[in-house]
């Protein structure tokens, strides 16, 4: 399929997916013309990246866990202690992190709003 018809499949920009090729998410053959060609698989890879980005991963951990994504999860059993796996946990203590600050920052706004009243 040509990149447009991967674009209506997914809902995501043309301009999104060149950029998923840059960042070496998406693999496209060419054409003789030098179009775009992605095989029917990409939907799903599309949607996976799409999701994996709203996770909160960045694209440069997403190009490790491609291989590893069984569906819609990150299947890293064969290597629990791989560099995978651990790049996950550090994402996963830094979401941890942004989520203790956002709540002490909510926590603080609420004491203010509710000494205000």
């Amino acid at each position: 399929m040509k990149i447009g018809d991967l674009s209506e499949a997914t809902g995501v920009s043309t301009r999104l997916l060149r950029y998923y090729e840059e960042q070496d998410l998406l693999h496209p053959k060419r054409t003789s013309n030098g179009y775009r060609c992605y095989p029917d698989s990409a939907v799903d890879v599309v949607l996976q990246i799409r999701s994996l980005l709203q996770a909160g991963l960045p694209t440069e951990v997403i190009r490790c866990a491609l291989p590893c994504l069984d569906g819609q999860d990150i299947d890293v059993s064969a290597e629990p202690d791989g560099p995978l796996a651990t790049r996950l946990r550090k994402e996963l203590a830094s979401i941890d992190e942004r989520i203790d600050s956002l709540t002490r920052h909510r926590d603080r706004i609420e004491k203010f709003l509710s000494s205000a009243a």
